[in-house]
């Protein structure tokens, strides 16, 4: 795991639509954190800063350290983010308390590696896809990974790759499979690249039969 990420925020008492749009003219994203057994707070992070620290794909899965005034840091995850639709503005965020010693449910996303070498693309001419690519976990907040790995270097074609063949660091669990065998889902597949020169081939007979 990862350094820490830390955010600085500030507490906010006015709220509402009109409050949000002068906070977000400030350049003030309005956010909240809850959980736990204190009481919600409202907060502000600085927009660029916190636009900036979304770059890095820990922030989406990590525990975060969240600074709200000069009151002691808070441990959070980030739970929900509100975009605007085409500005690159981000317009509300939602912040989960974490207890450390209790098991949290988090997505993380799933790294494919060794691609490049992967059997049924290199050898057999198939084409790589990935039907997952991201998945839930279960763990205690210290046992958190930021991603999975799975090696597809010696996927052949028309073969697949399960959530079971993900390897797991120690304390951490993929939702699904405590669901059964029957929830071990896909997560990538080689596939024959479809040829269309014969389809195209059987259009230009079949245009030519009609005329």
């Amino acid at each position: 795991m990862s350094d820490r990420i830390e955010l600085h925020a500030e507490t906010r008492s006015d709220m509402g639509k009109g409050a949000s749009r002068r906070l977000r003219k400030q350049n003030l994203i309005p956010a909240i954190i809850y959980g736990g057994t204190s009481d919600p707070v409202s907060i502000t992070l600085g927009h660029n800063e916190f636009i900036h620290q979304l770059d890095n794909e820990a922030i989406y899965t990590q525990i975060l350290s969240m600074n709200v005034g000069k009151k002691k840091k808070e441990d959070v995850i980030l739970r929900d983010l509100q975009r605007h639709p085409y500005k690159p503005v981000i317009m509300h965020a939602d912040f989960q308390r974490i207890d450390m010693k209790k098991s949290i449910h988090v997505t993380v996303p799933i790294h494919f590696i060794n691609e490049e070498n992967c059997y049924g693309v290199k050898t057999e001419g198939g084409l790589l896809n990935h039907l997952q690519s991201e998945i839930e976990v279960a763990c205690l907040p210290n046992n958190l990974p930021e991603f999975l790995e799975l090696d597809v270097t010696g996927l052949k074609l028309g073969e697949s790759l399960h959530l079971s063949n993900i390897k797991l660091p120690e304390g951490v669990e993929i939702v699904a499979l405590s669901h059964g065998e029957d929830h071990d889902t896909g997560v990538a597949a080689v596939h024959k690249v479809h040829d269309t020169s014969a389809t195209e081939g059987d259009d230009e007979e079949t245009e030519a039969v009609e005329e």
